[in-house]
């Protein structure tokens, strides 16, 4: 019931005491927590079937007493609905429509068709996105919100001024942020060369995540050109044909050849075209992280979204999910050659200390139009990097670091606490307290100096 907060934060399993206020609904629904919208199932009651109308609202059915938290719902389980867009069932229809023969004739010429064309007839399918109410955009943090009103009550609960866990980021970063680029035809795979010379002009390192089959050749010597820059090479997809989710038995050949693939490119991380996904059937990839799943999904063709802004696992793969609009959307969907939504984006998930995931196709950048927005887009984060101290490694360094975390441990020290377990030298001590009503977390050295009102997280 409290594993995924535990997870979250990395606390000791022992501050927490938590119940179900009854037997939970045999269905599961939408209902609301504060502000954010919630999907799992309830307890004594039904959930709503839509997101859309007066949900009921669980703060009303949050109950504090003799130290432990009696909740309405299973934090674990809605958790979980969320993350993995057990909700979207629709959106799963709705990829899987494709067998349709407007559909697959679609897919079948879409490689062919221009970018005006693609555009125009993508605007049409997305008529109406700004009305839906679920996920939350531009950013969905209601995963996160969650997580701060639960940690808020466990705080109240024990009737302590403050609850250690272990910072979200090494070395006491603020937040995260990293950059990728899937290549999709041989006019991006050749213009990567010159995205790395915009890249290294800023600093930012990044990935590429490249198509192994039929789009363009991936000559050997293509992949060592990145490597040897100090950037990274993942696998993207099979081919970018859209049907890499079709059909389950089909999704298993083409994941023995992806795997393979992964082998020889050397890639840790994998992401599928078009950001189609099917979280439960991700156990037959053999890589160590997956960034395939948006955070809201409103501009993508699978509606959806996994409503967080931190990595998390899926089995044994850890999810860097796609938290900002990709360039494509950007430009393309939207019209807008300014970087005003990416800077709403990442303070939202500034807010939240979460990772800042984006995805700029080399493709669409070649023209000065579009590369002078993403040379805007790299000059903000090197701001927030050296004003903020924000990280901004490779997406693998990330998935390490989430693995490490997860292992680590709180112990005792002496009045005190210390962080035990693999890559500890790079962890710090947090801790997380009440301040008017809402949830302040703050480094241990933060602490120690009065400033922990300046990280003041709504709950």
């Amino acid at each position: 019931m409290i594993q995924a907060l535990v997870d979250y934060f990395r606390c000791r399993e022992e501050d927490l005491d938590f119940s179900l206020a009854g037997t939970l609904s045999q269905e599961s629904g939408y209902f609301r927590l504060g502000q954010e919208i919630c999907y799992g199932k309830y307890s004594n009651r039904a959930p709503a079937e839509s997101p859309g109308g007066d949900l009921m609202d669980a703060s009303c059915d949050l109950h504090v007493a003799e130290g432990r938290v009696s909740l309405p719902f299973d934090p674990d389980q809605v958790a979980d609905s969320l993350r993995n867009e057990r909700y979207a069932k629709e959106a799963h229809q709705e990829s899987l429509s494709r067998k349709s023969p407007v559909a697959r004739a679609y897919y079948f010429i879409r490689p062919l068709l221009p970018v005006a064309v693609r555009k125009h007839i993508q605007r049409i399918y997305f008529n109406g996105w700004r009305n839906l109410p679920f996920p939350q955009w531009p950013v969905d943090r209601t995963v996160d919100s969650m997580f701060e009103r639960l940690l808020l009550l466990a705080i109240r609960a024990k009737g302590v001024e403050r609850m250690p866990f272990i910072w979200f980021w090494p070395d006491g970063a603020p937040s995260c942020a990293t950059m990728t680029h899937d290549v999709e035809t041989m006019e991006g795979r050749d213009f990567c060369a010159t995205l790395m010379d915009v890249n290294d002009s800023f600093g930012i390192k990044s990935s590429f995540q490249v198509i192994p089959e039929r789009r363009y050749e991936v000559p050997a010597a293509f992949l060592d050109s990145i490597r040897n820059r100090g950037f990274e090479v993942n696998v993207h997809d099979l081919n970018h044909d859209g049907h890499l989710f079709r059909d389950r038995k089909e999704f298993q050949e083409r994941a023995e050849k992806i795997n393979h693939y992964g082998v020889q490119f050397g890639a840790q991380g994998f992401r599928s075209a078009v950001l189609y996904r099917r979280q439960d059937w991700l156990e037959a990839l053999r890589f160590s992280y997956d960034s395939s799943v948006p955070n809201v999904a409103h501009l993508d063709p699978q509606r959806g979204g996994c409503c967080t802004v931190m990595p998390y696992f899926i089995g044994d793969l850890v999810e860097l999910p796609v938290t900002v609009t990709q360039d494509y959307s950007l430009f393309f969907i939207l019209q807008e050659y300014s970087i005003d939504l990416w800077k709403l984006q990442t303070r939202l998930i500034l807010e939240k200390h979460g990772l800042m995931n984006f995805i700029v196709h080399p493709d669409y950048i070649v023209q000065n139009k579009e590369r002078a927005t993403y040379e805007a887009l790299l000059a903000h984060l090197a701001e927030l990097r050296d004003e903020k101290g924000v990280w901004i490694p490779l997406p693998g360094e990330v998935n390490r670091w989430w693995r490490q975390r997860a292992a680590m441990r709180l112990v005792s020290d002496g009045g005190g606490w210390r962080i035990e377990g693999s890559g500890c030298e790079r962890a710090q001590v947090a801790y997380a307290s009440e301040q008017d009503g809402r949830l302040a977390v703050a480094l241990d050295k933060e602490m120690a100096n009065g400033s922990a009102a300046t990280r003041v997280r709504r709950a």
